[in-house]
């Protein structure tokens, strides 16, 4: 295992430092990591920078490999599995979105979190996003509603982020119907999802409309410089290098600059005052870590209550893996900490 140095700041949420090591060349992934990583390799997981988009879509996902890495080591998906589910339509002005809720046992009205998958806008889907939300789901006792966008390049930006205010503008006025409590709402995502997560934040206090209670930002897309140390660092990085970061901005904007917009470039923005606070995840082995490390400091410096959390050895997409990685499911357990405080005070 490994330790975890809490430092409480004055912005208010403690800081969870998972002994993080600054370095020039890539770290080592964590053994259990590193079978992870293995199991991609073995199920013949190709980088995304190298495939076409059918292809990338069709691949071995590294939730597939720990999938498979679970069902190797014969771990119980238990109690995770017991979450019930029910897929539904949310009404966009780009058509139905897919969305899938999963609801927690008890009685409610419930809590809720609006979670937005990732895969750079390009690839996955709410199936390849499933644990993550069932983690949240059980951990947090809330209902949490799974919603999917249009994906690039059949859809270039800003329709996800469209599509994202739809599901939030949804879950609002309609989540009663589903025994969902609308004035305790969070959002959560990973990657990209991480992104329109807190893009719906931004634009709910732009709007000055129900704001969420609490942001869980799961290593996000929060600026567009590639040349940050952990770009640098990370540039070869498995399951998310460089090139394959290069290759989601070739498929989703119409041009590189599109990418310097405000919704792409959060840490360029000056208007963080008033958001609600937020949980940031950020994994050592991850070319994005910089980017969402430099957000979670702006929204501290801008009076936000941020509490974030560095996890060593581990890369991109780790955080769905808590059934095989000590150290997703103490990230996880934080974030759902995080939300449970959330929720209570919004009691």
């Amino acid at each position: 295992m490994f330790k975890i140095k809490t430092k409480l700041q004055a912005t208010g949420l403690a800081v969870i430092l998972l002994s993080s090591a600054a370095g020039a060349q890539q770290a080592q992934p964590d053994p259990q990591m590193q079978v992870v990583l293995d199991a991609m390799k073995a199920l013949e997981a190709k980088p995304l920078h190298t495939l076409s988009v059918p292809d990338a879509r069709m691949q071995a996902s590294a939730a597939d490999a720990a999938r498979t890495v679970q069902r190797d080591k014969k771990i119980s998906p238990l109690p995770e599995a017991k979450v019930a589910t029910k897929d539904i339509a949310i009404p966009s002005a780009g058509g139905a979105l897919p969305a899938r809720v999963y609801i927690p046992e008890g009685k409610g009205p419930f809590p809720v979190v609006l979670y937005f998958h990732g895969g750079g806008w390009v690839v996955a889907d709410i199936n390849t996003y499933d644990a993550t939300p069932r983690a949240l789901a059980l951990g947090a006792k809330a209902i949490v509603v799974s919603a999917d966008y249009h994906h690039a390049p059949e859809s270039k930006f800003p329709a996800q982020h469209d599509d994202a205010w739809a599901a939030y503008t949804w879950t609002v006025e309609s989540i009663h119907t589903l025994n969902g409590d609308a004035s305790r709402i969070a959002v959560a995502g990973e990657s990209a999802g991480a992104n329109l997560a807190a893009n719906v934040a931004l634009m709910a206090k732009e709007k000055k409309t129900t704001l969420p209670v609490h942001q869980l930002l799961v290593y996000p897309i929060a600026g567009n410089d590639m040349n940050t140390p952990s770009y640098q660092e990370n540039a070869n990085a498995s399951p998310l290098g460089k090139a394959d970061m290069e290759w989601f901005v070739a498929n989703v904007f119409k041009s590189k600059e599109q990418t310097s917009d405000p919704r792409i470039n959060l840490v360029g923005r000056n208007d963080l005052s008033g958001l609600p606070g937020a949980t940031v995840v950020a994994a050592q082995i991850d070319p994005l870590r910089s980017e969402g490390q430099a957000y979670a400091e702006k929204m501290k410096a801008a009076g936000v209550a941020v509490n974030l959390i560095n996890v060593d050895g581990v890369t991109h997409e780790f955080f769905g893996m808590a059934k095989v990685l000590d150290k997703a499911k103490t990230a996880v357990d934080a974030a759902n900490a995080d939300l449970a405080k959330a929720f209570t005070k919004s009691k």
